[in-house]
């Protein structure tokens, strides 16, 4: 096999720019098929995007014999069924994030991938960006000593579309996301932590529906504890009168602060003083992480964000909802 060819089920709007174009310029990948529940949308994708195939049916994608890994790119509703149905079928999987609905769901999903002995792959892209990756070096380099405690300090304004309840935002309808934008977006920095830092061995959380203009939580504060003995605490709040995103990992000889979903320098400071480095993230933010998708199922290196370190981000994430 001289590609790993790719199937999309969910063909929206992370997969235009994030992730879909990476499946073609990714070296040995290439974007077979797609598919979407309406057909019109679907074969509009595939023809902007040149992919040869488009489906209305998963099912049909999934058991395409030119199709040899899958990529679910739909809601987390529907991420268990799909995965299920592309084990089964004895193909890989690469999965959007949050994992599933909840860490039950995300254990089904290692658990049939294991049987079925086909790899599972988690789309926590920051495991394999360079701005991330510096953070990793610094960490691991030991620049600011033995890591003690981490911060983070999340919030945002309302958008219109919060406001409005608008059905169709489905990121802050539980039964279709798991829970509101504190699954959505803290996601990603719980992950990349335990990715740096080792992972959780205790969390609580205290989640709050402050507005109640939508049934997710819109307030969720808490604290964890790693395995290593590293505290954290944190609040993301997404009814604030501003945006902030800052993350401070503090050790006994300095200190990284950093934002999670921008491009703001990284910032490393120690007792010789403060250092500023910017990194841009690339055009198609998931690429790195698909070449290494890819570079593992060749069997060239191991992909650092499996099955198993996307259970452990659901279930930090279960413990601080408290459910």
């Amino acid at each position: 096999m001289k590609k790993i060819r790719w199937g999309i089920i969910g063909c929206g709007n992370v997969t235009e720019v994030k992730s879909g174009p990476a499946f073609q310029k990714t070296e040995g990948s290439e974007l077979v098929a797609v598919m979407r529940r309406n057909g019109d949308l679907a074969r509009d994708y595939a023809q902007r995007h040149k992919v040869p195939k488009w489906y209305d049916d998963a099912s049909e994608l999934i058991n395409d014999p030119d199709v040899d890994a899958v990529y679910i790119a739909t809601p987390p509703s529907s991420h268990k069924k799909y995965t299920l149905q592309a084990a089964a079928a004895g193909k890989p999987v690469y999965v959007e994030k949050p994992m599933a609905l909840n860490a039950e769901e995300c254990r089904e999903m290692v658990e049939a991938c294991k049987t079925a002995n086909v790899p599972l792959f988690v789309a926590y892209y920051r495991r394999a960006l360079p701005r991330f990756l510096k953070i990793k070096e610094w960490i691991d380099s030991g620049v600011i000593g033995k890591v003690r405690f981490v911060n983070i300090s999340f919030y945002q304004p309302q958008s219109d579309k919060d406001v409005k309840a608008d059905s169709s935002n489905w990121r802050v309808q539980p039964e279709i996301a798991g829970g509101g934008y504190f699954v959505d977006l803290a996601s990603h920095m719980l992950d990349f932590l335990d990715y740096v830092l080792c992972p959780v061995k205790e969390a609580q959380g205290f989640p709050g529906r402050q507005t109640q203009i939508y049934p997710a939580e819109d307030i969720v504060s808490g604290s964890f504890l790693f395995k290593s003995g590293v505290q954290v605490s944190g609040t993301w709040c997404f009814s604030a009168y501003q945006h902030q995103d800052l993350t401070e990992i503090v050790g006994d000889k300095g200190k990284i602060s950093y934002a999670t979903f921008d491009e703001s320098p990284l910032v490393l400071s120690t007792k010789k003083g403060t250092e500023k480095v910017t990194i841009k993230n690339p055009q198609h933010i998931q690429q790195p992480l698909i070449q290494l998708v890819v570079n593992d199922l060749f069997g060239k290196s191991k992909c650092p964000s499996s099955g198993e370190s996307g259970l452990r981000t659901n279930w930090v994430m279960d413990e601080m909802l408290r459910r």
